[in-house]
């Protein structure tokens, strides 16, 4: 079941878009979409936490997860049909999922926009957290320019994306003050009751990974402070290393637990394999988040003993 409702100038907006950029513009501006997507936050998130600040990667990753929770519980209740369902003029030059672009278990839902919502959550918090210039002006420039592209792609209505860049910001806002005011149980209490909810209705795949995401980050952060205690760095060859790997460790571990189970029992959106999603993400989160940075520890006695 899906619903259509957009304002005429909408669509006709969008189709001017298409009709009047150049393809190869339309290109590059597609490749903007990339700063609201899975790999740039893991990347991201991982840069922050396992080699700059702690206590920011924190937030950071709270502020991301959310985002993945609380935007598809939107998605899930209004149902919106995307763009290119509506008008023979509107391609979607950038799918959310390899397969049939009409199949909405696969595709998802328009409103609100997951990457402008994603984009402004992250570079919101960043520019709340690290309190310079340049984070104010990329937590303003960069989620406007995800959205200009989803529009662009075909995969947002211009309403999706006003929303999606609104819900972003608001979760910046929230994340930032519960967690800066409440004790971290506290805080994590409040951010897996908020959105258990979902569990009632979403039938998305992005809800499960989200909330796997949010329990498998609540025990690593739990794990890694009483049992790991790592260290950041800000030497570079080592930010690289620990970067490169965390995220082959993460999705890595997401392709090899996906095999004990058979492709079409994973896509067939039922109840059962939308829990599976949702477990193994919290176990690639745990184990990427919460056990990894052992090895941190291992490489730098390593190198004190090598000087």
């Amino acid at each position: 079941m899906a619903n259509s409702f957009f304002f005429n100038w909408e669509i006709s907006f969008m189709e001017w878009l298409q009709a009047v950029l150049p393809h190869a513009v339309i290109q590059v501006i597609s490749l903007i979409s990339f700063f609201g997507e899975e790999l740039f936050l893991v990347l991201m998130l991982g840069f922050i936490y396992w080699c700059w600040d702690k206590e920011i990667g924190k937030k950071v990753g709270f502020a991301v997860v959310m985002s993945n929770i609380w935007n598809p519980m939107i998605k899930n209740v209004f149902l919106r049909r995307r763009p290119y369902f509506e008008s023979e003029q509107i391609d979607l030059l950038r799918p959310i999922a390899d397969g049939d672009i009409y199949d909405l278990k696969l595709q998802g839902y328009s409103f609100p926009s997951g990457h402008s919502t994603n984009a402004a959550a992250l570079f919101g918090i960043m520019a709340m957290s690290f309190k310079k210039k340049i984070f104010t002006v990329l937590a303003v420039v960069v989620p406007l320019l995800v959205a200009f592209s989803r529009m662009v792609v075909g995969a947002h209505f211009p309403t999706d994306v006003l929303v999606g860049l609104a819900l972003g910001y608001l979760i910046m806002l929230v994340v930032t003050l519960l967690y800066d005011r409440l004790n971290r149980y506290a805080f994590y209490a409040v951010m897996l009751v908020t959105s258990l909810p979902g569990l009632l209705y979403c039938r998305s795949e992005d809800y499960y990974t989200g909330l796997g995401l949010l329990i498998g980050l609540i025990a690593a952060f739990t794990f890694e402070e009483k049992k790991v205690g790592f260290e950041v760095t800000r030497q570079p060859l080592r930010m690289i290393a620990r970067v490169v790997c965390g995220g082959a460790l993460f999705f890595g571990l997401n392709t090899l637990l996906k095999l004990p189970f058979p492709g079409e029992f994973l896509g067939s959106g039922s109840f059962a394999a939308l829990m599976v999603r949702c477990c193994r993400y919290a176990v690639v989160s745990f184990i990427t988040i919460g056990v990894y940075p052992m090895l941190f520890k291992v490489t730098a006695k390593i190198g004190r003993k090598a000087e």
